[in-house]
């Protein structure tokens, strides 16, 4: 008897991948199956039919042959390989990623990421410190080594599950693996626990690391600090610890990017004379020529004053922006100087406050309209 093509037998072309065979097997699997169609010869041959050209569609070096030389090229693969695996087994292949997998799961779990708030002041992320963290972790019981036993003893292997962590239930047609209800997942069965770690094979425990904080780090940065987190689960690896960088507020600058803010207060009559004041840097002082007749507001940038990022080739600027501080406190003298000016002012108020005439103008036009 001949055998038909196996892409018209899937109804598939013959540039389909893999995920197009699996669906349409699967459907005609779930149509034919005997199961649903017992006694039904003809089904149970299109069922066979089907899950013979699935086998080969799904093998790359099987189907490559086919491709090449026809039935010739994977009839005694298709045979020995096919009769050897067994409906279980490629039933379970095609709907195992629906209902659990294809052959259980590792027993061995990688332990948690763990995650640790670090405050630092704007110096110690401008110039990059060192310092020490105490964190809270699982780690490995000392007593068992990780095992979950009294010393001297074993682990059994689960009955249940043969060790897998998983068993296969049938329901229908559909073969299902969940989670060992004996072993929960484990494959083994510690009847003789330790005593430290109860059979857990981790304790809570405190550990103190030193944590190196790279010269420019900002408010957000992560620094991670490889196999510090918690243990893993039945000799797995440890997971990893990031230290998230908090940027503390700074009683003077205020950081934006790699850029320094800050606020000068000056006096009116530095304002309006002009002078020289000194200003603060990360790396102690600097002095600024005031010219005459500055405005509040007035930006003074020094440049290469700010912090250089840790990913930046270039050092940000210290922008100072200038308050004028209004007197307070007045001695009588200081008073009757002040309204001495004030007086000669008025007298030329469009020459001496240019901007106040300007917005008086500006209201009355406002009013007027």
């Amino acid at each position: 008897m001949s055998k038909h093509d196996y892409y018209e037998v899937l109804g598939v072309s013959r540039d389909a991948d893999e995920n197009e065979i699996k669906k349409a097997y699967r459907k005609l699997a779930m149509k034919h199956h005997p199961d649903r169609n017992s006694g039904d010869v003809k089904s149970e041959e299109l069922f066979k039919e089907a899950k013979e050209a699935y086998e080969v569609l799904t093998h790359a070096e099987k189907r490559a042959a086919y491709d090449q030389y026809g039935h010739a090229g994977v009839d005694a693969n298709a045979r020995g390989a096919g009769g050897a695996q067994g409906f279980g087994d490629a039933f379970s292949d095609i709907f195992g990623d629906i209902f659990g997998g294809r052959g259980g799961r590792s027993n061995v779990h990688r332990g948690s990421d763990l995650r640790y708030n670090l405050e630092v002041t704007l110096e110690q992320a401008a110039r990059g410190t060192e310092t020490k963290i105490r964190i809270p972790t699982m780690e490995a019981c000392d007593t068992c080594h990780g095992e979950g036993t009294k010393p001297g003893s074993k682990p059994k292997t689960c009955p249940t599950c043969h060790g897998q962590g998983q068993v296969r239930m049938q329901q229908g047609f559909f073969s299902i693996q969940q989670t060992c209800p004996k072993c929960q997942g484990k494959g083994k069965i510690i009847t003789n626990p330790c005593s430290s770690c109860e059979g857990v094979g981790r304790v809570k425990r405190h550990k103190t690391l030193s944590v190196k904080i790279p010269a420019g780090v900002d408010d957000g940065d992560r620094i991670r600090l490889t196999g510090e987190g918690e243990a893993g689960a039945n000799g797995g690896p440890s997971g990893d610890l990031y230290v998230v960088i908090q940027m503390s507020s700074h009683s003077v600058f205020q950081r934006d990017g790699n850029d320094l803010h800050c606020e000068i207060p000056i006096s009116f009559s530095t304002a309006a004379l002009g002078g020289e004041i000194e200003v603060p840097t990360l790396d102690g002082h600097a002095k600024i020529k005031v010219p005459a007749e500055t405005q509040t507001s007035k930006i003074f940038r020094l440049r290469g004053k700010g912090i250089k990022g840790v990913r930046s080739s270039t050092t940000g600027d210290l922008l100072c922006h200038v308050v004028i501080e209004t007197p307070v406190k007045l001695t009588a003298r200081q008073k009757e100087l002040l309204e001495e000016l004030e007086t000669i002012s008025l007298k030329d108020n469009s020459r001496h406050s240019p901007r106040a005439k300007s917005w008086m103008d500006k209201a009355k036009e406002f009013f007027s309209e």
